[in-house]
């Protein structure tokens, strides 16, 4: 644990603030409600502060963790790296992290803002943020992806895991906000490219076979 504080001292509060707020929340019926992002509020300039919270507590159990077996996964490792490359990494992750739960609900916001009864939440956004900006530094790293039973190179899930998002998000008639699965993800890349531009090139090049 010492060591996920000194190395990864942004990704650790996360992760143990998101898990304490969520279980928190699951027992208090006010949090819950307060937390959750409300379109119809936020669009008309009341309850801005869920675009925040929303992000810290999640529908169930379930929800809970598989959006921090993803973050446990990949957060840590995209710290570690910032970090190696810029002495502001901690801070650029805490941002890229925060900023992409507010961007990822952006389009969620607009889209139902004429709907009272719709509400969203949980990390997902921000989760699927820190995914693939850490797929813009290591593209070809084997990942395994339920249902597919064998490794795939992480640029191939990002591909199809987008394309799935653009999909659902236009013939889903589940309770799942792909919208912010969707532009989470852009979020991170376009954050990681802004904060280091060069990444675009490497990118290309590991998967050219040139780098």
């Amino acid at each position: 644990m010492e060591s996920f504080i000194n190395d990864t001292p942004v990704a650790t509060i996360i992760f143990i603030f998101t898990i304490v707020t969520s279980l928190y929340a699951f027992s208090n019926a006010e949090v819950y409600g307060k937390f959750m992002l409300h379109p119809y509020s936020v669009s008309r300039g009341r309850r801005l502060y869920s675009l925040i919270t929303s992000g810290l507590i999640h529908k169930d159990w379930g929800h809970l963790l598989v959006n921090m077996l993803s973050y446990y996964f990949f957060a840590f490792t995209l710290e570690k790296t910032f970090v190696s490359l810029s002495s502001w990494g901690h801070v650029q992750f805490g941002v890229l992290y925060i900023v992409s739960i507010v961007l990822s609900d952006v389009t969620s916001i607009l889209k139902h803002k004429e709907d009272f009864w719709y509400n969203s939440l949980g990390a997902s956004g921000a989760v699927c943020a820190v995914v693939f900006s850490y797929i813009l530094f290591y593209p070809m790293n084997k990942m395994i992806i339920f249902p597919i039973p064998i490794p795939i190179p992480a640029v191939l899930y990002g591909f199809l895991f987008l394309g799935y998002c653009w999909y659902a998000s236009r013939n889903s008639r589940d309770a799942i906000n792909h919208d912010a699965h969707f532009y989470g993800a852009l979020t991170g890349v376009a954050l990681t490219i802004i904060y280091y531009p060069d990444i675009a090139g490497y990118f290309v090049s590991q998967l050219t076979g040139r780098g």
